[in-house]
């Protein structure tokens, strides 16, 4: 009789684990059926000051499978990264084997002064070796600090809409659009958003993301 009960208790966990019902949202079975998206960036992405699970990726995620969509987002966010510091460790993020990717990267060239033209050379290779790769890419823009000066701003902010055209990318011109003059929405540092800051980029973001997931599925 124990054995026959054991017989039956395997077939039927069987059975929902065929079906998708056994395990559930970010269990690895999941994940690994999960299409995913890789959010290559600097502390915007990171989660700089927020608590764990409110950060851009988690919050992404969470309105993606909100939708029934079976999608995970890979946090790549590394907290002061420059356009250089992501494209050194682009090889590594990778190695998770992203169906998509999105790329915000250069706010912490603008607060350093470092070169635009380097910063583009940077983020040129960055979506020629996602290209390479098959990944489709919506890159996400930083605006220049005016405290830089108007000629460094123009020079600087002309970079992501350049390099989203050359690489066929989708563009969404400022990570922080409808956010970063809001003090409601930003963290008192006025450089990271709040939580409800990341949830309104995400609402506003959430357009292009849905084209993004489509340009894997006509690749797939």
């Amino acid at each position: 009789m124990r054995g026959q009960c054991k017989t039956t208790l395997v077939s039927m966990c069987a059975g929902l684990l065929s079906a998708g019902l056994l395990f559930g949202p970010g269990n690895s079975a999941t994940a690994a059926e999960a299409l995913r998206i890789l959010a290559l960036g600097d502390s915007l992405t990171q989660g700089y000051g927020l608590p764990n699970g409110t950060e851009f990726p988690a919050q992404l995620e969470a309105a993606l499978r909100a939708e029934g969509l079976n999608i995970g987002v890979i946090n790549a966010g590394v907290s002061g990264d420059t356009s250089a510091g992501g494209l050194a460790r682009l090889d590594w993020s990778l190695s998770d084997h992203p169906d998509a990717a999105i790329v915000e990267l250069g706010g912490n060239d603008a607060l350093r002064g470092l070169s635009p033209a380097e910063m583009e050379q940077n983020l040129d290779a960055i979506l020629a070796r996602l290209s390479q790769e098959g990944i489709p890419v919506l890159l996400a823009g930083i605006m220049s600090p005016r405290n830089m000066g108007p000629d460094y701003s123009a020079e600087f902010d002309a970079v992501y809409p350049r390099v989203a055209e050359k690489h066929g990318a989708l563009f969404y011109p400022f990570f922080l659009d409808g956010v970063a003059l809001d003090p409601d929405l930003m963290q008192a540092d006025g450089t990271h958003a709040n939580e409800d800051g990341v949830a309104e980029i995400v609402r506003r973001m959430m357009p292009l993301v849905r084209e993004l997931i489509a340009k894997v599925e006509t690749t797939q």
